[in-house]
């Protein structure tokens, strides 16, 4: 297949490995891969095995399912427990430890009516199928996924279809990484997210070289491109520059996509603060919905109470998030924590780093 088998040719591989191996020297280089996709492609593809000693990658907090706090599930759960409401939402948010051991699956097994979808399409449908009933869509992730929630807002109210609303947990990667940033990881440099940056574009993260004198690559989720972005850095660390580089060209350019932020500047606006699992309270890092739609806001619709929500005791998911630690530091890892019975949101996403550890045997 073009375009793609290209970005996975093992020679190729072997090459890089040699260049990146060439280029490092008795210094250590901690790179931080923000996106969740980096992750799972870099234990998927065996990259990690690739790379000589010098290179330490850490797991940022780039899973959107991953840094919802649990105040924010309980919200959901709360929703979903209403008679007259219909919850939509993702699969992956289906099994995320809630308050005291609940789930949107335990909540749907004591009956209530919680539908998974592949896209809020999916949601607009059944409002329309639905016309009895209050249908919510439990909006997350990044920048990636906030240009199709926007659009549906606008499709609802174009249509008249005041049984749709959105329970809204968009949040924003720049300041994500500032959070990351201030909280002393103690990281090198930073492999930049590739469907995010695709929507924002490389002007958001000038702030990374320009005010912690770091170097950001934006990289796709091939292979090649991530170790070609790792490359980058490491002649950039070397030569004691720090800038804003894009290994993923052929996807991204520096303006971003302008009909998508168009779109979200027209539907969301920014909360004063939000809160996030593992990097706390953070100001404006999180949108909204406008006031010219508040129609479809569910949080204006429904009283729907959030409250600040300690992790298990057990769970370091806060921890891994902040690349502090990594997913074996875990006492419970791969025991009493699994995909199958998780005890934090990092095991169970598709994005999530405690996942991607388990998955491809790296916890062996």
């Amino acid at each position: 297949m073009r375009y793609v088998d290209e970005y996975r040719d093992g020679a190729a591989a072997k090459l890089l490995a040699e260049r990146i191996a060439s280029r490092t020297g008795g210094r250590e280089y901690r790179l931080m891969e923000f996106c969740g996709g980096h992750t799972h492609a870099i234990f998927r593809y065996g990259i990690v095995d690739l790379l000589p000693p010098s290179i330490r990658l850490i797991h940022g907090p780039g899973c959107p399912v991953c840094v919802l706090p649990i105040g924010r599930i309980d919200g959901a759960i709360f929703l979903s427990r209403k008679k007259e409401v219909i919850l939509v939402t993702y699969a992956d948010m289906m099994r995320v430890p809630a308050s005291k051991g609940a789930s949107l699956y335990g909540a749907r097994a004591e009956g209530a009516d919680i539908r998974m979808v592949y896209s809020v399409e999916d949601a607009l449908r059944i409002a329309r199928e639905h016309p009895d009933k209050e249908v919510v869509f439990f909006a997350i992730g990044f920048e990636t996924t906030t240009p199709p929630t926007a659009l549906a807002i606008m499709r609802a109210k174009s249509e008249g279809l005041c049984n749709f609303s959105v329970y809204c947990n968009h949040v924003l990667t720049p300041p994500a990484l500032l959070g990351i940033l201030d909280s002393g990881a103690g990281i090198d440099g930073v492999i930049g997210p590739s469907h995010v940056s695709a929507v924002i574009g490389t002007g958001p993260y000038d702030f990374v070289p320009e005010q912690y004198g770091k170097p950001i690559v934006i990289a796709g989720f091939e292979p090649l491109d991530v170790m070609q972005a790792i490359l980058m850095l490491v002649d950039q660390i070397n030569s004691g520059n720090a800038a804003v580089e894009n290994e993923y060209s052929r996807a991204v350019e520096k303006q971003g996509n302008l009909k998508a932020l168009t779109l979200i500047d027209d539907v969301f606006e920014l909360r004063d603060s939000f809160e996030w699992r593992g990097l706390g309270w953070m100001e404006k890092s999180a949108r909204k919905i406008a006031a010219h739609y508040s129609d479809y806001d569910a949080e204006e619709r429904f009283d729907i109470p959030v409250t600040s929500v300690a992790d298990h005791k057990a769970c370091e998911c806060g921890e891994i998030l902040r690349g502090i630690k990594n997913p074996k530091d875990c006492k419970v890892f791969g025991t009493s924590c699994t995909p199958e019975n998780p005890l934090g949101s990092c095991m169970v996403s598709s994005e999530g780093a405690c996942a991607a550890y388990y998955s491809y045997g790296r916890y062996k």
